[in-house]
C-alpha cells in the first residue's frame, strides 16, 4: 500500500511538471502574492517537519519494544537453560541416593528385629519414624526419576480444582502435623486444572516458605476468577522484603540468604509455562500471600 501512494505521488508530480496550469489570483490578491508563497512554504516545512517527528518516534517506540522483548526472550532463555541444569542435576543425585537409601531402609529394618532395641518401646517409635521418613525419601527420589521422561502439561488430564487442593492438604499435613493448615476451596461448579505434577510441587514449596516464617498457621484457598483460577498461600510472617518483591520469582534471591530462592524461582518458572503467572502481596498487619493465577483445563478429560 505505501509503495502504490509512492508511485501515484510521483506520477502526480512529474504529470504537474509538463503540463502545469498558473493560478489565477483574484486581482485583489496581486499585491500578497509573495507573502502566499512564504506562507505556503512555512505551512510544507511545519507538516513535513511534524511527519519527519511522528515517523522517527514510531521507530523508536519500535526498536525499544524489540529491544525490551529481546531481553525477556534473553530472560527466559537463561532461566530455561538454568532448569535444565537442574534438572540434570536432579536426576543425577535421585540415581546416586536411591543406593544409601536402600542400605539405610535394611539397616532400620534389621535394628527392629533386634531383641534389645525390640524391648525400649521409645526407641522403636523412634526406628518407626526414621524408617517412614527414609520410605518418604525414597518415594520423592522415585517420582523425580519416573517425572524425568514426563510429556508436557499440555498432554496431560486435568483433576477437579477441590480434590487437588484436598488432596495436597492432607499429604502436606501428614509430613508437617505440627503446622495448622487452614485449607479452603469456593469453586464449586466443578472446574478442573491441569494434572501437572510440577503445580502440586510449586504449591507444595509455598507452603513449605510460609510453614518457615510462619509455623502457628498457614492458609491455602481456591478460587475461581473467570476463566482463571486462583490458588493461594497466606502466612502471619514478616511479610517478603521491598527488594525481594521487586525481584521475585529470580534465581537464588531469597530472604534466606545465599544458596536459597531455587523453589520460588521454581513456582513462578511453572506458573508461567502453565499459562499463568504469580502474584505477590504484604498486609499491613504482617502477613504474605503469593497468589498462582492460573487457567483452568477444559471440562471434558477430567480425572478425579
Amino acid at each position: 500500500m505505501v509503495w502504490i501512494l509512492v508511485l501515484v505521488t510521483t506520477g502526480c508530480f512529474a504529470l504537474l511538471s509538463y503540463r502545469q496550469r498558473p493560478l489565477a489570483f483574484p486581482p485583489g490578491l496581486l499585491g500578497e502574492i509573495t507573502d502566499l508563497y512564504t506562507l505556503g512554504r512555512w505551512l510544507s516545512f511545519a507538516l513535513v517537519a511534524m511527519l519527519l517527528v511522528l515517523f522517527i518516534a514510531r521507530i523508536s517506540r519500535n526498536l525499544r519494544a524489540r529491544e525490551s522483548y529481546l531481553a525477556a526472550m534473553r530472560q527466559h532463555a537463561a532461566e530455561e537453560d538454568h532448569i535444565v541444569r537442574m534438572g540434570l542435576f536432579a536426576s543425577g543425585a535421585a540415581h546416586e541416593l536411591g543406593t544409601p537409601l536402600a542400605s539405610l531402609s535394611v539397616i532400620l529394618s534389621d535394628w527392629q528385629h533386634m531383641p534389645r532395641l525390640a524391648s525400649d518401646p521409645e526407641l522403636m517409635g523412634e526406628l518407626r519414624e526414621m524408617q517412614a521418613e527414609v520410605q518418604r525419601c525414597k518415594s520423592i527420589v522415585t517420582d523425580i526419576l519416573h517425572l524425568a521422561g514426563q510429556p508436557r502439561s499440555e498432554m496431560m488430564g486435568s483433576v477437579d480444582v477441590c480434590h487437588f487442593v484436598e488432596d495436597l492438604a492432607r499429604s502436606w499435613r501428614s509430613a508437617h502435623p505440627t503446622v495448622p493448615l487452614d485449607q479452603r476451596c469456593a469453586v464449586t461448579d466443578g472446574a478442573t486444572v491441569v494434572a501437572d505434577p510440577a503445580l502440586r510441587q510449586a504449591v507444595w514449596n509455598l507452603l513449605e516458605n510460609a510453614a518457615d516464617v510462619s509455623p502457628r498457621q498457614v492458609h491455602l484457598s481456591a478460587a475461581r476468577s473467570g476463566d482463571m483460577l486462583v490458588l493461594t498461600v497466606r502466612d502471619h510472617g514478616p511479610g517478603f522484603p521491598p527488594e525481594m518483591l521487586r525481584h521475585f520469582g529470580q534465581p537464588h534471591r531469597s530472604s534466606k540468604g545465599a544458596g536459597h530462592g531455587v523453589g520460588l524461582f521454581l513456582v513462578v518458572t511453572v506458573a508461567r509455562r502453565l499459562g499463568g503467572r504469580v502474584e505477590t502481596t504484604n498486609f499491613p498487619d504482617g502477613g504474605a500471600e503469593v497468589r498462582l493465577v492460573l487457567p483452568l483445563a477444559p471440562v471434558h478429560g477430567t480425572e478425579a
